[in-house]
């Protein structure tokens, strides 16, 4: 069976769902492969400009399956393929949404932490609980939630491994926003089709600028905001969308 779901919902959308309600949506080597298949092919797919992922209503991710992670050693590491989801989340080019209700834990909140947005239900859950079964988090956490909420949030949550409700990771700045838990799924992909609507090319670079926000110096940064901007004036898309606004009509981007 598929521990994970492709779904087109909307033009220009793909919809990745989570799909082991039996072990809490849990992450093991079938569902990382499968996600990381996932999002290779959505990126070679020029028909999808926005992807989201979900889960179900009690869990988006409740982390990694402990059952299969207990027996390996670390050369199993070394040499499996455990990594493959952080690499693919992390080389997909396109906006990533995450609709997250219930439980974000560990992998989960980790999984979320790559997307470019986050939506929580009211009743959403995130924590990073690997210090209570003697490890630590493993697929970015230490250091994409840092980045998220700052050194003292983020070591409050990861030495504590206590769970943060919606309405505080809203705050910290974990969320980007929280809506009913009924409405979660129906928000992502409002913000889904906007994002799908939008000029391809200038959304890919407008991502990309804003993820090397976090790694590189202000000047550097600004440097390469601005090369990419003048790139664009060489992309139909530009002609298009400034010629629609002129004639006052909704535009037709192409991706070219």
């Amino acid at each position: 069976m598929p521990t994970t779901l492709l779904e087109r919902p909307a033009e220009g959308v793909a919809l990745v769902r989570f799909n082991r309600p039996e072990a809490r949506n849990a992450l093991n080597q079938q569902v990382r492969e499968e996600l990381a298949a996932h999002l290779q092919a959505l990126t070679d797919d020029a028909s999808v400009r926005c992807a989201v992922l979900t889960g179900n209503d009690r869990y988006f991710v409740g982390g990694a399956d402990l059952k299969e992670m207990a027996p390996l050693d670390p050369v199993a590491h070394l040499t499996g393929r455990h990594g493959i989801i952080w690499q693919a989340l992390r080389a997909f080019p396109k906006p990533l949404i995450a609709a997250v209700n219930g439980y974000a834990l560990g992998g989960g909140c980790e999984v979320a932490l790559h997307c470019d947005i986050i939506v929580a239900g009211e009743g959403a859950q995130f924590g990073q609980p690997e210090l209570k079964v003697g490890i630590m988090p493993g697929g970015g956490g230490t250091q994409r939630l840092t980045r998220a909420v700052g050194k003292y949030q983020a070591m409050r949550v990861v030495l504590t491994g206590d769970p943060v409700g919606a309405a505080e990771a809203l705050r910290m700045g974990l969320a980007s926003e929280v809506v009913p838990d009924a409405a979660v799924l129906d928000r992502a992909l409002e913000l889904a089709r906007k994002i799908a609507a939008l000029p391809p090319l200038a959304v890919q670079l407008t991502k990309e600028l804003v993820v090397a926000a976090d790694n590189a110096p202000l000047d550097v940064g600004v440097a390469l905001e601005r090369k990419a901007y003048q790139l664009l004036f060489a992309t139909e898309d530009q002609k298009e969308g400034m010629r629609a606004f002129a004639e006052k009509r909704p535009p037709a981007f192409k991706g070219r």
